[in-house]
């Protein structure tokens, strides 16, 4: 039995398609059974670094700006799903699996196309453009955070499906060697600070603030982004506990290090600071009509994480360095963000992907 995937564009897509994907192997499928679809950004590289198949498609979002690109835009949406129906048919896919991005148009089309089931996950609160249009003729839709049925009714919430390191982690096991990985005191107090793989400028600055501060008496461990990371690197060489670093594969490193995060709101990071319990103060990106903002709903709901406007520089970082001090507080936002935490979420919808696929 074979299983098609779509995800594209961003981490927020392709990194919770491969969790289901590694279900899909721990439950019996090889890897040869599932078949990626995307684009030429990040999965182009990271999903046959995981070894899966990969078809890579020429199609794209709509640019924002004027641009003769889009008025190709329908021919190569009608292309790419030809040629995913054409791997459909030869290749005997009996279930699609979309996971938003610009190549969940086409997948869905190739899939009504094929008589195959149809299955939506939706990683943001705020769905994308795809993902709502292709809901009405979906077998199921699960997402990753309640808000995002408002727009997706027959929506089911599961949360959104992360690798298993997620799923085993235990901060107290893993602290002295993700302590020692980085270089940090294994007593110290640890403040994270990281804005998505490509980083976050304002969030760098306020990194800068805060490790700059000649009466800061705790430890910095700052993922700045590799565009930013030469210039932060020369100016941390100049002072004392504050570690930088330009990405970090295995973030769960990174929040078993950290006492207290400082991060933006994507809905990857509001639902891994959950899965790990990390005390978060969240920054949501101030463009995107708030969509961030919505991710944290759930974990601020629960009193797992503090949401600051982003021009709010002062309070971010003085809530920041009050939660690094309150031990009581941040045990508190542990205890509840581990308690409301989803769990078996890549199980979950692997497991009924196998159902409708066999049942198809």
């Amino acid at each position: 039995m074979k299983v098609g995937i779509a995800a594209a564009g961003s981490g927020g897509h392709v990194f919770p398609a491969l969790a289901v994907a590694d279900a899909l192997v721990e439950g019996g499928l090889s890897k040869e059974d599932i078949v990626f679809f995307g684009g030429d950004r990040m999965e182009a590289t990271t999903v046959p670094d995981a070894g899966y198949p990969f078809v890579q498609l020429d199609v794209h979002g709509i640019r924002r700006s004027i641009s003769t690109d889009n008025l190709t835009l329908p021919l190569k949406i009608r292309t790419a799903s030809r040629i995913i129906t054409d791997h459909i048919e030869s290749e005997s896919i009996r279930a699609m699996v979309v996971f938003g991005g610009y190549v969940s148009g086409p997948a869905g089309i190739a899939s009504r196309r094929t008589k195959i089931p149809l299955i939506i996950h939706e990683a943001n609160a705020v769905p994308g453009v795809a993902n709502r249009l292709l809901a009405p003729i979906a077998k199921t839709v699960y997402v990753a955070f309640a808000p995002a049925t408002s727009k997706l009714r027959r929506a089911t919430v599961v949360g959104n499906p992360l690798r298993s390191p997620f799923e085993t982690f235990d901060r107290t096991e893993l602290r002295p060697g993700a302590r020692a990985h980085y270089g940090i005191d294994p007593d110290a107090v640890v403040l994270g600070v990281f804005g998505g793989s490509l980083g976050a400028a304002a969030l760098n600055e306020i990194a800068e603030s805060i490790a700059t501060d000649p009466d800061r008496d705790f430890h910095l461990l700052h993922v700045t982004g590799a565009p930013h990371f030469d210039k932060l690197s020369h100016t941390a060489a100049s002072h004392g506990d504050w570690t930088v670093i330009p990405f970090e594969e295995e973030m769960v490193r990174l929040y078993a290090a950290s006492d207290v995060v400082i991060s933006r709101a994507g809905s990857m990071a509001v639902s891994e600071l959950h899965a790990t319990a990390t005390p978060a103060v969240l920054v949501p990106l101030p463009s995107g009509k708030g969509y961030q903002a919505r991710n944290a709903d759930d974990l601020v709901r629960v009193g797992g994480g503090i949401v600051i406007a982003q021009d709010h520089t002062d309070e971010i970082i003085a809530t920041a360095i009050d939660l690094l001090t309150d031990d009581v507080r941040r045990k508190a936002m542990t205890e509840t963000a581990s308690a409301s935490k989803h769990r078996g979420v890549a199980k979950t919808i692997a497991e009924h992907i196998v159902d409708v696929a066999n049942v198809g």
